[in-house]
């Protein structure tokens, strides 16, 4: 999405991160800290700022976006570990959510750096996640012929590096819906994810 006014919202459900990521960089570029009330979100502009509600006990907290994520089917937002522990869903681990633009995005972090990917677009469909590089890049390959753009981007998790597999970019969250509708017609699942703020 481009950036949200003050006020547009979405509902789903939220999961949260803490320790293997604390201390690591963020995909804005900061370092994380889990004791910081920021989150995660697929495509909401970096330094967004959100009110998150646990529609499950009307708690709320106010975040703002420095990460990339949830990369779980069916979430729509991860948060740090202290906003977790603000709406009570520690213990439950995941919690049906409301979220709400309180600000729109702010001054890009002065950390913040391109992935790799070309500025051309803003948004790709990840379609793969694989551990052993040979793979992604076979997969790649194999869009890249079929779609015109297919591209591997590092990624250093809990285990170790994994190669995430995306096709794009594509300069709009519009088009990159169409595209994630057309993979998912060919047997090809992905979601859309923003690259670039």
């Amino acid at each position: 999405m481009e950036a949200p006014p003050p006020g547009y919202a979405e509902t789903g459900y939220a999961s949260w991160y803490g320790d293997p990521y604390h201390g690591r960089r963020a995909a804005n570029g900061e370092i994380y800290d889990k004791n910081q009330l920021t989150a995660a979100h697929l495509t909401m502009p970096f330094d967004t700022r959100l009110k998150v509600t646990n529609l499950e006990n009307n708690r709320s907290v106010t975040v703002r976006i420095t990460d990339r994520g949830p990369f779980v089917k069916g979430r729509i937002i991860d948060l740090s570990q202290e906003a977790a522990r603000q709406v009570r869903m520690i213990g439950p681990g995941t919690a049906l959510v409301r979220l709400e633009v309180v600000s729109p995005q702010g001054a890009p972090s002065p950390n913040a750096s391109s992935n790799g990917a070309s500025s051309a677009g803003s948004y790709a469909v990840q379609v793969g996640s694989f551990r052993d590089r040979a793979a992604a890049e076979q997969l790649r390959r194999s869009l890249q012929a079929r779609y015109g753009g297919a591209f591997v981007e590092p990624f250093e998790g809990n285990d170790g590096v994994f190669y995430r597999v995306r096709v794009g970019p594509k300069p709009s969250a519009q088009e990159a819906q169409s595209l994630a509708a057309q993979l998912d017609s060919e047997d090809l699942p992905g979601f859309v994810v923003r690259l670039n703020n």
